[in-house]
């Protein structure tokens, strides 16, 4: 071999460990903030409860065969004055079932110019509201009766203006277990924990259960402020952080369940659409994150399996494992699939650089979006 060979080996070989300990080094300070993580949401005592009128909208487009245990959970719960469900022009049974659980059914309207459905359904149920506080849910969510007051209870107590809760998810197969809790730690690799504070340009949220104060809201324009964002709830703190507001993404595994997939196709396609935060997150941090990821979560593992791996891939690798622990109860069930997730982190950053890489338009529940 050359001495010219042998210095180029040696300054590849220099780079990647560069490389690679300055992707570990930010993928262990995002995920030490653990360590700071606030009180999960729980129910409050009646002493403690804070009286507020509530309203429940929830936003849904072909959801007859989810919506029921979540009207079966919230409608005439103690602390909800009312379950509005906006029909987003539905092609099934969806506001039947709605209307027979005891909601009010709005009937979604045709979306106007620059908006996106979900964002646009949200906007007729809370304009429609009556409560002092909007609760917003999913309809494959599946509350337990004291989540909506907890809610509200918690961020009248810590003075958030707008607040999101993280649930536990219900993966009903060993694929979806699989893919999931794989794509799930990209996040805490990327930002951070819940419950932990944040640059107002970081800040994360799960539209699927939100809480803010309907006038406030509305004074600002709504969902109007993010109308056209496919990955609106993240949008949105960020644009309410930008505004002043306080917000809250805090953890309520306890009282909040939710079952977005059934397999592990459905959770490829659905979660890979928005995974990599489409117009959201500037591209060049895209790209940076999922350098983070790459280099810090993904490929330690294959490293040292494959007997190419250093000290610094046994450290990432440990830390990998270690968040198996830390992400354990967001899930209903940790069987092998479950422990074995790591093994398909390569596929989930595959899932962020597709996001990132897709142009023009994307599909979504039959409609299509820039």
């Amino acid at each position: 071999m050359s001495s010219r060979s042998m210095r180029l080996r040696r300054t590849v070989r220099v780079a990647s460990i560069a490389a690679r300990g300055a992707a570990g080094a930010v993928a262990i300070t995002r995920l030490a903030k653990a360590a700071r993580v606030a009180d999960p949401v729980s129910v409050a005592s009646d002493r403690d409860r804070q009286p507020a009128s509530i309203s429940v909208v929830v936003p849904a487009r072909d959801e007859a065969d989810r919506i029921g245990p979540l009207l079966d959970a919230i409608v005439g719960s103690d602390g909800v004055g009312e379950v509005i469900v906006v029909d987003d022009q539905s092609s099934d049974a969806t506001a039947s079932i709605a209307r027979g659980a005891g909601a009010v059914v709005i009937a979604g309207t045709e979306l106007p110019a620059g908006w996106a459905g979900k964002a646009w359904a949200l906007q007729q149920g809370i304009e429609a509201a009556t409560g002092e506080w909007i609760v917003t849910l999913d309809a494959d969510t599946r509350p337990q009766p004291g989540l909506v007051p907890a809610l509200v209870d918690r961020a009248i107590a810590d003075g958030f203006d707008f607040l999101t809760v993280g649930g536990r998810f219900e993966c009903p197969t060993p694929g979806t277990r699989w893919l999931h809790a794989s794509m799930l730690t990209t996040l805490v690799y990327r930002f951070g924990p819940p419950g932990v504070p944040s640059r107002p340009d970081r800040a994360m949220a799960n539209g699927q259960c939100m809480a803010m104060r309907r006038g406030r809201f509305l004074d600002i324009g709504g969902m109007g402020t993010v109308s056209g964002h496919v990955v609106e709830d993240i949008a949105l703190a960020r644009s309410l952080v930008a505004s002043g507001w306080s917000v809250g993404f805090l953890d309520a595994a306890d009282l909040l369940t939710v079952r977005m997939f059934e397999s592990l196709g459905d959770t490829w396609a659905g979660w890979g659409r928005s995974l990599a935060l489409p117009g959201v997150e500037p591209r060049s941090r895209q790209i940076a994150d999922l350098a983070v990821v790459l280099l810090a979560q993904a490929l330690p593992l294959p490293r040292l399996l494959l007997r190419r791996g250093d000290l610094i891939d046994i450290v990432l690798a440990a830390t990998r494992l270690g968040t198996l622990a830390g992400t354990r109860t967001a899930y209903d069930r940790a069987d092998a699939a479950y422990w074995l997730s790591p093994l398909t982190d390569l596929p989930s950053s595959v899932a962020i650089a597709r996001g990132i890489a897709r142009r023009g338009r994307q599909s979504w529940r039959g409609r299509s979006y820039s």
